[in-house]
């Protein structure tokens, strides 16, 4: 049977794991569709108006509807979908986790510039804004082991997958961002152990963003380790 959504992705992408790990939280059964992001097949071209991943092809009485960006689908799959909630009940602090995981989209800006820049100031400059960022995610913290204390939700969801990345970038030397924030290396610890996490990417994972950074000459891969 053809499951009921299918989830079109890529295998590095950070907003695509959102989304599967929101539905992994949900139990929500779903057919994942890697494509080549340089080498976009036109059938997704015509669902995606960004022509960006992710996108959710439901299917409705009517035919497939797709949804596109990656928040807007998290939003649709805890509004839809039975299972654990995702979202607080109370519109303030519901508000607040929409805020949060906005920032999480301006870290994943940083990142980019980090993990692409074969400059040394460039980096360098990423590297502080991270740092400066992460400072600003650690004061909003509290107990854990998750954003909103015991509960896992779509702020989780956002932020495993910047987590991940430093997963390799550990590996290749010390940035020193995390340095002064130990709730958020407790609430990244958390998180990797969450099984929704690490089933968000294959096993690959690592191997693929080792060789993106290689593609791009990524003066990251210049640091002393």
């Amino acid at each position: 049977m053809t499951a009921a959504l299918k989830l079109i992705s890529h295998k590095l992408c950070p907003y695509v794991q959102r989304a599967v790990i929101a539905l992994n939280e949900k139990g929500v059964p779903f057919e994942r569709i890697d494509i080549d992001l340089a080498n976009k097949p036109d059938w997704f071209l015509k669902i995606s108006p960004l022509g960006k991943v992710p996108a959710l092809s439901i299917a409705t009485d009517g035919g497939e509807v797709t949804l596109f960006e990656s928040n807007v689908i998290c939003e649709y799959i805890e509004e839809t979908r039975a299972g654990a909630k995702l979202h607080p009940a109370d519109a303030l602090t519901r508000a607040r986790h929409r805020a949060w995981m906005e920032f999480g989209s301006a870290i994943l800006s940083d990142l980019w510039g980090l993990e692409t820049t074969t400059d040394a100031a460039i980096f360098e400059s990423k590297r502080q804004a991270l740092t400066a960022k992460f400072a600003r995610v650690e004061d909003a913290l509290g107990d854990g082991p998750f954003f909103a204390g015991a509960s896992f939700s779509l702020v989780d969801a956002v932020f495993a997958p910047i987590f991940r990345y430093f997963e390799v970038f550990d590996a290749l030397g010390d940035l020193g961002i995390f340095t002064a924030t130990p709730r958020l290396r407790a609430w990244r610890k958390a998180l990797a152990e969450r099984p929704s996490v690490k089933t968000a990417v294959g096993p690959d994972y690592p191997a693929l963003l080792r060789a993106f950074l290689e593609r791009h000459n990524a003066y990251l891969l210049k640091q002393p380790a």
